[in-house]
């Protein structure tokens, strides 16, 4: 077993964030609980692996198997749905692993690697899709949340690999070399899962006011005519928190509905289409003599790194150096309109 306690260490992390992430938002969100559970797998991973505790390795895989169900949740959750009674069904993973501990051990070795590199692959075929398949996702973050679940949905299939690995060490007479597999494997995606799911491009918006959508039965031409004049009269981009799903709800359109239309007349995803209004705005304030700083707020924007990525994808260039360009465009025409 390696001298560091690595499983020992993840652990006090990992809790440590679900306690300050549970504190800092009043409830336990669904990022929240996803933490809880890597947390207290890694507690029984330091039980069973650093400290041998007698039992642990039988409570082992049954923790286990709820990580890779409360990571998928978290993501419909956060980015896809709200809550459904038809999610209990995930706690089948859990439940079917008693069973097998009690019934067929050796199943557990099958069993335990298929849940992770199911879920896994789940979220990565998802998130794959794009913001326009995340309508709870804030749309100011582009592609972000998207990528994020890439590598946590990555994360999972790795973990899946490390607990064939471990198998195929024990059954190849490697079995010394299991305790690094977990410390490295194991432990390190817990770790990445865990840190990673903190970061606020994952955050849902509220829905504690959230309305069922209306079904539109309008022509998709009218339905562009009605987007184009409420984000003229509204400008709801100029709202940091909006998602598809709220654009959605004050449209009346269903947000499936809503980004397939958007994406026909425009060619791009609803993020891109906000963001491209909010990017004009920004230019607008620019031109009238707003600071970049000013700029970025004004138009919908929370983040430095937001703006300035979305602001390049549109222009190529930085906000400085844009505006110093039209400035100097500007001088060009006034010269050559007192030359004449």
């Amino acid at each position: 077993m390696p001298s560091l306690p690595i499983p020992v260490f993840a652990s006090a992390v990992l809790m440590f964030l679900f306690l300050r992430l549970w504190v800092t938002r009043g409830k336990l969100s669904p990022i929240a609980i996803l933490l809880a559970v890597c947390a207290l797998q890694t507690g029984i991973l330091a039980l069973a692996q650093h400290y041998l505790v007698p039992g642990m390795r039988m409570v082992q895989p049954i923790t286990a198997t709820l990580i890779p169900p409360a990571a998928w949740c978290a993501f419909q959750w956060t980015a896809v749905r709200p809550v459904r009674n038809s999610d209990l069904l995930h706690l089948l993973a859990p439940i079917t692993a008693v069973a097998a501990l009690i019934t067929a051990p050796n199943f557990l070795d099958i069993f335990v690697p298929s849940a992770f590199a199911i879920y896994g692959f789940a979220i990565l075929i998802v998130s794959h899709k794009g913001p326009d398949a995340q309508p709870r996702a804030f749309l100011v973050d582009g592609n972000l949340p998207s990528r994020i679940w890439h590598v946590i949905g990555a994360a999972l299939v790795v973990s899946a690999l490390s607990d064939i690995m471990i198998v195929a060490a024990i059954a190849s007479g490697f079995g010394h070399l299991q305790p690094w597999i977990i410390s490295l494997f194991s432990i390190g995606n817990l770790l990445l899962i865990g840190i990673i799911s903190l970061s606020s491009h994952l955050q849902a918006e509220d829905t504690s006011e959230e309305e069922p959508l209306r079904t539109s039965t309008e022509a998709e031409q009218h339905v562009w005519q009605r987007v184009q004049a409420y984000m003229a009269d509204h400008r709801p981009y100029l709202d940091p928190d909006l998602t598809l799903a709220r654009l959605s709800r004050k449209l009346g359109v269903p947000a499936k509905t809503l980004s397939t239309i958007i994406n026909q007349e425009t060619g791009e995803n609803v993020s891109r289409y906000v963001n491209d209004a909010r990017i004009a705005a920004a230019q607008k304030a620019l031109i009238d003599g707003a600071t970049v700083t000013a700029a970025m707020l004004s138009s919908g924007f929370n983040t430095k790194s937001n703006f300035n990525r979305e602001f390049l994808r549109i222009t190529g260039t930085n906000p400085s150096k844009w505006l110093a360009n039209v400035m100097s465009s500007k001088a060009d025409i006034s010269g050559i309109a007192e030359d004449q």
